[in-house]
């Protein structure tokens, strides 16, 4: 695949979508081209999963059927989506991957994480994105950021529940160090920006 592959991750209410756009922002205005998509979501399939996966009526969801279903949707994006646009050697920037559900549906959820890692090397036929940014902010921070928003049914958890995930975050990061960036999601917006800007110009220059 002659693109390139970012994804950004981290729990609900860290900044990490506003940060993504304008990512893709910037990468266009120096003329790449770039393809933005969200998890779950992002084609006409996985959009109605995300329907089924965080609507509050659904509160009952088991924890693998969870699974299953992000895995679903992963899975229809990489393949219509994401592979083909890296063919053409364009950068994809995506909202969530894979990551997430190793950190909300392992550490989170308690489930098993061999198992989510297998169920999710199938289900994104072995990609792996070349870059990821984890937007790392406390738990408290984010309610603070999140207040007065509509919860769908992953944001109705409870604090120790986003607690586990940003640990389990942290702990993959320090599992993959050449692909995770940590950034600290306190610092203001623009310090935010340049440090992304300058860690992608690097990625950047490596890949290409």
């Amino acid at each position: 695949m002659r693109g390139i592959f970012i994804t950004f991750e981290g729990i609900d209410g860290c900044g990490k979508t506003t940060q993504a756009v304008v990512l893709k922002k910037r990468l266009e205005a120096i003329g790449h081209k770039v393809i933005f998509a969200r998890e779950p979501g992002g084609t006409k399939i996985s959009e109605m999963i995300r329907e089924i996966l965080l609507s509050a009526d659904n509160v009952e969801m088991d924890p693998v059927t969870e699974s299953i279903l992000l895995a679903a949707s992963r899975s229809q994006l990489t393949k219509e989506i994401i592979m083909p646009a890296l063919d053409e050697g364009k950068v994809v920037i995506c909202d969530r991957y894979f990551d997430s559900t190793i950190a909300y549906q392992g550490y989170g959820r308690g489930l098993d994480i061999t198992w989510l890692r297998e169920l999710n090397r199938v289900a994104t036929y072995e990609l792996v994105p070349h870059l990821t940014f984890l937007i790392d902010l406390s738990v408290e921070k984010c309610r603070e950021r999140m207040y007065g928003k509509k919860f769908d049914r992953l944001e109705q958890e409870d604090d120790i529940f986003l607690r586990k995930i940003r640990e389990g975050y942290l702990s993959l990061s320090k599992e993959e160090i050449g692909r995770y960036i940590v950034v600290e999601g306190d610092k203001s917006i623009a310090k935010i920006e340049d440090i992304i800007w300058k860690e992608t110009q690097k990625r950047l220059k490596e890949f290409y």
